[in-house]
């Protein structure tokens, strides 16, 4: 599911999704299918107000040691945060779809593995959402991966990315103010926009309505 739609859903109450690692949820026995070499991933960014502008994150947790038979940890970064730019400061319709996140670095797994893709969405005041979809790892080709056209996987034209980086690095020790000129020339960056395009094997994560 996209999560093209703006809902109510009594299930998940106020503040659930805040709840770290999963919103709140516990594992699913439903996994999806996703390839060993990694594959997409689509979620509605602007189901909750608040996320005009976001820090992205993409993580994976391996293995069913932890709480709950889960991963242990998420502490595997599967692709380089980045800034969303939304239309609104109120809940927005729209997709996200990262066509090829590849795996952690320096890892691999075979089919038959079991992981959890955790997706977290950082507000421009700090608060994080978290949404995670467990998978089974399968062998590019697997008839079991969903394959995706031009219908599910898109980025909305509504939405904006831009790349995360430092203006200026401190030594410890140092003044940490940044002068009113450092600031100014911040904001005035324009952003560098992102635009994937493919057809590839999708694993969907839809941020307020998880799978």
């Amino acid at each position: 599911m996209a999560g093209d739609n703006l809902i109510e859903n009594s299930t998940f109450p106020y503040g659930m999704q805040w709840i770290y690692p999963c919103g709140g949820m516990s594992v699913t026995t439903n996994r999806s299918y996703w390839p060993t070499t990694g594959g997409a991933v689509a979620f509605q960014p602007g189901w909750f107000q608040g996320h005009q502008t976001a820090f992205l994150y993409i993580n994976l947790g391996f293995g069913t040691d932890g709480p709950d038979h889960g991963p242990k940890n998420m502490s595997f970064p599967m692709i380089a945060p980045f800034q969303l730019l939304g239309p609104s400061k109120g809940p927005y319709p729209g997709t996200v779809c990262l066509p090829q996140v590849p795996l952690p670095a320096d890892m691999s797994f075979k089919a038959g593995d079991n992981a959890t893709i955790q997706v977290v969405e950082i507000a421009q005041h700090g608060a994080a959402l978290f949404s995670c979809a467990d998978i089974t790892f399968a062998d590019p080709g697997d008839e079991r991966i969903v394959k995706v056209d031009g219908s599910n996987c898109f980025n909305s034209t509504d939405l904006g990315f831009a790349e995360i980086y430092t203006v200026t690095t401190q030594e410890m020790g140092s003044a940490a103010n940044v002068s009113t000129s450092d600031a100014s020339g911040f904001s005035k960056r324009s952003p560098a926009t992102w635009n994937w395009l493919g057809y590839l094997p999708l694993f969907v994560c839809a941020l307020g309505l998880l799978l």
